[in-house]
């Protein structure tokens, strides 16, 4: 009899023909949800609907300070983002580059999201901009929030600002905040373009110029299952890492096929190999040996801050059948 398990992903193409019932999982009667990402990650950190989860990379990481560990990690990551992008500045200040940004007031929605551990360390390691400088302003994104979407762990010291009455696009807008790191565009980003822009002119040369350096392409996103159908089923991790990889390997095939576009743009074919000249044909790797410097960084960042007690090597993160991937 098959191991029935409930799966939550977001909409990516990384995880469709997993979704779709396209690529099964050995021993495995799947049950998959496919969510937008805040509702799901909210859903997940507050009643832990599902058995199995795309799960936001430095909160599984934390769970490692607990006690009881009730997440497996499995080493395929539904999103990786460089996030430079990600980082916008009201343009009436003249910011140009990360330094910049000292003793300035920064916008985040949540502490521990992974865009924002990566880019404070980033910028702390790489860009002369310590983490612990700016002033840092908590609050919803496009809309007031009255509270964190899930418990959140704070480092002494650093000086964090709670707003409950107005968004961080309508801070950023009205230069109440000199800076944003975010996940997605702010909507003054697109209502404001006069007052609203990107810190890098051109983020797509910082990124590769930073992953040339580092050969690191920062995971938004893992998947993670609960520890007590591990406990009960220990070929399960290697059999749900199978399944996300050939569910990956399908959408890396599908971009390729220029019949019909997979996605709405026009040079897709192009951009797509000229990703794969710079980056490797396999930039968006999956498993632990390509990725073990990538945890190493993680974890260090992490540590830096306070967000992770546990002096942790990368080979503590996974079960030792997928150390071997």
């Amino acid at each position: 009899m098959s191991l029935h398990l409930t799966i939550g992903v977001s909409d990516c193409d990384r995880a469709r023909a997993l979704a779709e019932g396209r690529v099964p999982i050995a021993g495995v009667a799947a049950e998959t949800t496919v969510m937008p990402l805040q509702p799901l990650f909210n859903l997940q950190m507050t009643q832990h609907r599902f058995d199995c989860c795309e799960f936001p990379i430095a909160t599984w990481l934390r769970h490692f300070d607990r006690p009881q560990q009730d997440y497996v990690g499995i080493p395929v990551f539904p999103s990786r983002h460089f996030r430079f992008s990600c980082v916008f500045v009201n343009k009436a200040k003249g910011f140009t580059k990360p330094s910049d940004l000292a003793g300035r007031r920064i916008g985040t929605m949540v502490w521990d999201m992974a865009a924002a551990v990566w880019l404070r360390g980033i910028f702390d390691e790489h860009y002369g901009l310590h983490w612990r400088s700016p002033i840092y302003v908590n609050a919803g994104l496009n809309e007031a929030r009255a509270g964190e979407d899930h418990p959140q762990q704070y480092p002494e010291g650093v000086a964090i600002e709670h707003v409950t009455d107005r968004s961080l696009s309508e801070m950023l807008e009205t230069g109440e905040i000199d800076a944003l790191y975010t996940a997605r565009a702010p909507d003054s980003f697109f209502s404001a373009p006069d007052k609203v822009g990107r810190l890098f002119a051109d983020p797509m040369a910082a990124e590769l110029d930073y992953f040339a350096r580092t050969r690191i392409f920062p995971p938004m996103h893992l998947i993670a299952v609960k520890r007590r159908f591990v406990d009960e089923n220990p070929w399960l991790p290697r059999a749900l890492f199978d399944a996300f990889v050939e569910s990956q390997r399908l959408a890396r095939l599908r971009l390729h096929d220029s019949a019909t576009l997979a996605v709405g743009l026009p040079f897709l074919a192009q951009q797509l190999e000229e990703t794969e000249r710079r980056l490797g044909p396999a930039f968006w790797s999956a498993g632990f040996t390509a990725n073990r410097e990538v945890f190493a960084t993680l974890i260090r960042y992490l540590r830096a801050e306070g967000l992770l007690a546990r002096n942790l090597a990368p080979e503590d993160l996974f079960l030792a059948s997928l150390l071997e991937t």
